[in-house]
């Protein structure tokens, strides 16, 4: 009878030798020592076949194949980009029409700033009408109204008069040098026909 191990790491199980007669587990621990003596003395064990190198095959050596590479990018990985691609394009619109918004309203209130100084500017000069004091000077000034028993003086800035009163009395011509008569005299006789 010979015995086995079962893949599961049970015990042994036993089968019944050609004589149908079933043996007890002391004759099967001496049959397996005899049986492991006898490996070691009478030479190599033998190795099974799934075990054995090509060289030990005693044929010719086998041809090594390469695996397949992996891809470079998987399924859900090209998944996973086209879903942030679409997320990214889906997002550009509102996000240009959001950041237009904001410098829109950025303008929006440096105009409402700058109108503030100026109404902050004109109700600054309506206090001062408010002052009759500043009404006075501004009348003075403006429309040259004089208090009683003062005597205005008006002083009026004619600049087209001014240059026409220059021209009239402009000086007169500086005598010519006497090189310039000599040779406009020059030029007079030789322009005259010879008789």
């Amino acid at each position: 009878m010979t015995q086995r191990r079962m893949p599961s790491g049970q015990g042994p199980a036993r089968r019944q030798t050609a004589a149908g007669s079933k043996s007890t587990p002391a004759t099967t621990r001496s049959r397996e020592r005899s049986r492991d003596t006898r490996n070691r003395n009478t030479g190599p064990v033998r190795v099974p076949s799934s075990r054995r190198t090509p060289a030990s095959a005693g044929g010719a050596a086998a041809k090594r194949t390469e695996a397949p590479r992996q891809r470079a990018l998987t399924g859900r990985a090209t998944i996973l980009i086209a879903v942030f691609v679409a997320l990214a394009l889906a997002y550009t619109y509102p996000l240009r029409v959001y950041l237009e918004q904001e410098t829109q309203i950025a303008e929006m209130e440096r105009a409402k700033a700058a109108k503030r100084a100026d109404i902050d500017a004109t109700a600054k000069d309506l206090e001062k009408w408010k002052d009759p004091e500043y009404l006075r000077i501004q009348a003075r000034d403006t429309y040259f109204y004089v208090r009683p028993g003062e005597t205005p003086v008006v002083v009026y800035y004619d600049d087209d008069g001014a240059a026409s009163d220059a021209a009239k009395n402009a000086p007169a011509a500086a005598p010519d040098r006497w090189y310039d008569t000599l040779w406009s005299s020059v030029q007079a006789a030789n322009a005259e026909p010879a008789n």
